[in-house]
């Protein structure tokens, strides 16, 4: 019975791992820029797209370059899309946080509909470019494929995108705990006029911090892309999550978020096991039965909600 459990155990926590990644890019912009960005999905789908176009280019202008450039190991193909897509994307969250700066100091009614507005866009501009119909990210050898552990079959690129994110997690927190750049960012998000007041740039803050959720959201696009599949609309798929996982952990906990995207991806790869056709609605239950006896969150600050 428990060897039967593993493989969703093992998707869980993957699951998990993943939705934490995806919403610690949430959390940084909402602590920090105090806006919620409703974009953060469709920037996660453009994280696969542009992977799909770093592995498979459509060149028609340039045949041979096209050429010369598929020929290169699929390995390879497969590192530089793990780092150039989130650049990209990164880089295109510049440009939309330039476009939400006139929103600043407003009721934030106008960014949710700013980045909504964007949302849609994004979305429809995927859809002209690529077309709606799902599309795979060609993997390496190394990391595609199963194998056999005890009885059991397993999927490799679960091992590997679970491995991955840990990583991903890992090292950012290092980045916002050790690193000067991350204090600032805390700092920010704790009291915004304060940093202010020490010289600090805080229009240059909030468009690094917005960077910088972006290409975390991006990078998890491009790690969720072989198990999620790269279609227009999977930024839904990916928002609703992100958002449960910030509020379940406590908006502005680091590990608050990671704590609640394990239990989301546990409980929903749990009860897939069970009751598929339950898999997605755990999750809301879950946020329903947390938010219900503990409005803050689980590791988010008292606030005139907790009575």
């Amino acid at each position: 019975m428990l060897a039967n459990l593993l493989p969703h155990l093992v998707n869980g926590i993957t699951l998990g791992l993943l939705f934490a990644l995806i919403a610690l890019g949430f959390m940084l912009i909402v602590g920090v820029m105090e806006t919620i960005n409703l974009a953060h999905g469709s920037l996660f789908a453009l994280g696969m797209y542009a992977a799909l176009f770093v592995m498979v280019p459509r060149l028609g202008w340039f045949p041979a370059v096209q050429e010369a450039y598929m020929a290169l190991p699929v390995g390879t193909r497969y590192a530089l899309a793990l780092f150039v897509a989130p650049l990209l994307v990164g880089c295109f969250g510049l440009l939309l946080e330039a476009c939400l700066r006139r929103t600043y100091g407003l009721d934030p009614l106008y960014g949710l509909l700013l980045t909504f507005g964007a949302a849609l866009v994004i979305e429809e501009a995927i859809r002209v470019v690529w077309g709606s119909n799902e599309q795979q990210l060609p993997l390496p050898a190394a990391i595609s494929g199963a194998f056999l552990l005890g009885d059991l079959l397993y999927s490799t690129y679960r091992f590997y995108a679970c491995g991955f994110a840990i990583a991903a997690i890992a090292g950012l927190w290092l980045f916002l705990e050790k690193t000067p750049y991350g204090a600032i960012i805390k700092a920010g998000a704790h009291d915004s006029e304060m940093v202010r007041a020490l010289g600090i740039n805080l229009g240059r803050l909030r468009s690094a911090v917005f960077a910088l959720g972006v290409a975390l959201a991006a990078l998890a696009g491009v790690v969720m892309a072989p198990i999620w599949g790269i279609r227009p609309q999977v930024g839904v798929d990916a928002v609703v999550p992100a958002f449960l996982v910030i509020v379940l952990g406590g908006v502005g906990s680091l590990w608050g978020a990671v704590t609640a995207g394990l239990l989301v991806g546990l409980v929903v790869g749990m009860s897939g096991a069970f009751a598929s056709e339950w898999s997605l609605m755990s999750m809301y239950i879950l946020f329903i039965a947390v938010v219900t006896f503990r409005a803050r969150g689980l590791f988010g600050r008292k606030s005139i909600l907790d009575t």
